[in-house]
């Protein structure tokens, strides 16, 4: 069954993963694209309603980012946000200039609550501004439904056209009813019901993917995170022993985690399925050995991955199809979604290359956001604490170290970050933060340790709160926790004589410390 579906246009804004992801919390569908994807391709995937991102340009500059007038003429609802507003109104006929005064932050907003986008909208409410343009003239046919003090055209509307736009941001959490504003759209004006929901997603999942693989063997790169350990739960339910999970103990994972996930998925754990694990510390190490730049150590631990697995698969003979747990946020982050820049690469996004022993790779998540990966991994049954494990990068330890990567800093790295988890736990935080851990900086600092000189390296804390691992605040940490946890790791890890906390949000930063 096809699902409803919201494409979103994206116009280079940076909360473009942020609207889709609010559009599925209300259990509709929801996809990003481009602005330079064709209208034929838009019309082909008969989606419900359209949503226009913010950006960063001015849509009066010629060299900004467009669309053609012919998407207003489709009959489809379609919702402008911030920049996306402003072109609305650019290209129907109204005017935008630059604000005589910038809005930026929360802003009270009064609208209109007899509109559909405004229903059981408080009267007056907060909004998140960000922009330096303004509409000085809404297009014809379009009436103001809400205004603050310095934005006369703050929302507007043509109902008979079913287009609407705002000049604020409705999907961030600084506008506290902006979800309710977002389900207005796309139940309300785009009559959508609301079909997109985890147990329908794995049922159906399941039964393509056993039609899909028919008599095939399958190779799945099993990692031990909640994507990998989803996607290898789902093709075991679809076809159990035609599926090989090989887990590449890569030298790079956190302290005794190899032997956790042989645990769970190999010969005494619950699942019907094959399970190799493959000891390769030395050859990554060898061959990470003088690289210094987290792009590159990305691109040789994701290209060593596929190379063992290659391996491994002659071995066992003919395999099909490769497994990967690739979700959403990889494909956009890799730059394949939308008009994002990459930001960093994702080994197990891009496809494979064509030297690779494989007829086609099987992506089950690849839609997914992570907390949608969650539910999934909770209706199949995997236990509550698999499913919620620290998240881990797929190159593992090794962008989690600035500088080369040695065997003794990975271990630096495991100790200190086995510690701050362990006492995180202790404090009962554990549940309360989204991600946390130690990473290793290239800083040696001079320090005093039993009456004597040391010049040994610096270890930095990152804890962060997400609802959707798009944006990040730092976490509050008590300081008594971190005092602890501090004095355990310069008490405990050798060659470290000091302990730092990362309190900056993403953006700027991202989640992992690299």
């Amino acid at each position: 069954m096809e699902n409803e579906k919201i494409i979103v246009l994206d116009f280079g804004g940076q909360y473009n993963q942020l609207i889709a992801r609010r559009v599925r919390e209300c259990n509709v569908y929801c996809e990003i694209a481009s602005y330079r994807t064709d209208l034929e391709e838009i019309k082909a995937q008969h989606p419900k309603g359209i949503i226009f991102t913010g950006g960063p340009n001015s849509v009066y500059d010629p060299a900004s980012p467009t669309y053609t007038k012919e998407i207003f003429e489709l009959g489809i609802p379609i919702l402008g946000i911030c920049y996306g507003a402003q072109l609305m109104m650019h290209l129907l006929g109204g005017r935008v200039g630059r604000a005589p005064v910038r809005e930026y932050g929360k802003i009270e907003v009064q609208v209109d609550t007899n509109t559909a986008l405004f229903t059981d909208v408080s009267p007056s409410t907060i909004c998140w501004m960000s922009h330096n343009d303004y509409i000085e003239e809404i297009a014809p046919g379009f009436t103001v439904t809400a205004h603050s003090a310095h934005c006369p055209a703050a929302a507007m509307q043509d109902v008979s056209r079913g287009l609407y736009a705002v000049q604020f941001h409705p999907e961030v959490l600084h506008t506290p009813e902006g979800k309710k504003m977002l389900s207005n759209f796309v139940y309300q004006v785009c009559g959508c019901h609301g079909d997109w929901k985890m147990d329908t997603f794995v049922e159906s999942t399941i039964a393509s993917l056993r039609a899909k693989v028919g008599n095939g063997r399958v190779l799945c790169a099993l990692s031990g995170g909640v994507d990998s350990s989803v996607a290898a739960v789902l093709l075991s339910k679809a076809v159990g022993n035609q599926l090989t999970c090989v887990f590449v103990d890569t030298g790079l994972m956190r302290k005794n985690e190899g032997d956790e996930v042989e645990a769970v998925f190999g010969p005494e754990g619950p699942y019907q399925l094959h399970f190799i694990r493959v000891n390769a510390q030395e050859r990554f190490f060898s061959k990470l050995a003088g690289v210094t730049d987290p792009e590159t150590k990305r691109k040789i631990i994701g290209e060593e991955f596929i190379r063992v697995f290659e391996e491994e698969a002659k071995k066992i003979g003919a395999v099909d199809f490769l497994v990967q747990g690739t979700i959403y946020p990889d494909v956009v982050e890799s730059g394949l979604g939308g008009e994002s820049t990459v930001i960093k690469s994702h080994h197990n996004v891009g496809g494979l290359p064509d030297y690779v022993d494989f007829k086609e790779i099987i992506e089950p998540l690849r839609n997914l956001f992570k907390d949608e990966v969650r539910q999934a991994g909770l209706e199949l049954g995997i236990p509550h604490y698999l499913v919620y494990r620290q998240p881990f990068p797929g190159p593992g330890l090794g962008i989690r170290i600035i500088g080369e990567v040695t065997p003794d800093k990975v271990q630096m790295v495991q100790e200190a970050d086995a510690i701050f988890r362990e006492e995180v736990a202790s404090a009962g935080l554990d549940t309360q933060i989204n991600q946390y851990f130690a990473a290793l900086t290239n800083m040696h600092s001079v320090g005093v340790m039993g009456d004597e000189r040391t010049y040994d390296y610096a270890i930095a804390l990152r804890a962060v709160t997400t609802t959707d691992f798009m944006t990040a605040e730092s976490a509050e940490l008590p300081w008594e926790l971190l005092g602890k946890v501090a004095n355990r790791i310069v008490n405990e890890v050798p060659h470290v004589n000091r302990v730092l906390y990362d309190c900056t949000g993403k953006p700027p930063a991202t989640i992992e410390f690299e």
